[in-house]
């Protein structure tokens, strides 16, 4: 994001003010830390509510990593699937913000809500929407699955952190797991 504001810094230096930079950061990194907090607690929850999923991350975990004194870094997280079903099954279950869905035509201006949640529950779309069951990302196919699951929303109003989001929670959550006992 800086890369981008530092040139147009020079080219409208009135607009994109130093001020206006840092603002732009201070809001980006805010809003990262309190999604990304939510769901981190969110999936605590989950966990300590689903025991067996809790120990089925904990195995995983050792297995890829191994019983020793090392935790997990970010190399890790590409191999170990499960975290990542965990990671997306909590966000399934409680999002942490609302995004923009659907074929419709909005008019320019028009801010418009969607009921994440009622689609992220929707028996039609999802088996036993009610349970824990991360395993059920472990083949999903993401966006070829159509918008049963828009995370981060979608189109060019995507969030833009969502990778460093994914990484984030992934190295937290996976620490947490790894070492909870």
């Amino acid at each position: 994001m800086i890369d981008v504001l530092l040139p147009l810094q020079d080219s409208e230096p009135d607009y994109y003010t130093d001020e206006v930079i840092r603002g732009m950061a201070i809001v980006m990194i805010t809003a990262g830390t309190d999604t990304t907090t939510s769901t981190i607690e969110w999936a605590l929850s989950l966990l300590l509510n689903n025991p067996e999923a809790l120990k089925k991350a904990q195995i995983e975990i050792d297995t890829h990593i191994g019983e020793s004194s090392r935790l997990l870094d970010d190399s890790d997280l590409a191999q170990l699937p499960y975290l990542h079903g965990i990671i997306n099954e909590t966000l399934r279950m409680c999002p942490v913000d609302e995004c923009i869905i659907g074929d419709f035509r909005v008019p320019p201006g028009t801010m418009l809500l969607v009921n994440l949640w009622a689609i992220q529950n929707n028996v039609k779309l999802w088996e036993d929407p009610n349970e824990f069951k991360p395993v059920r990302f472990i083949e999903f196919k993401g966006q070829q699955e159509g918008f049963r699951l828009t995370l981060f929303g979608n189109g060019r109003r995507r969030c833009p952190g969502e990778n460093l989001a994914v990484h984030v929670v992934g190295l937290a959550l996976g620490s947490l797991v790894q070492c909870f006992e």
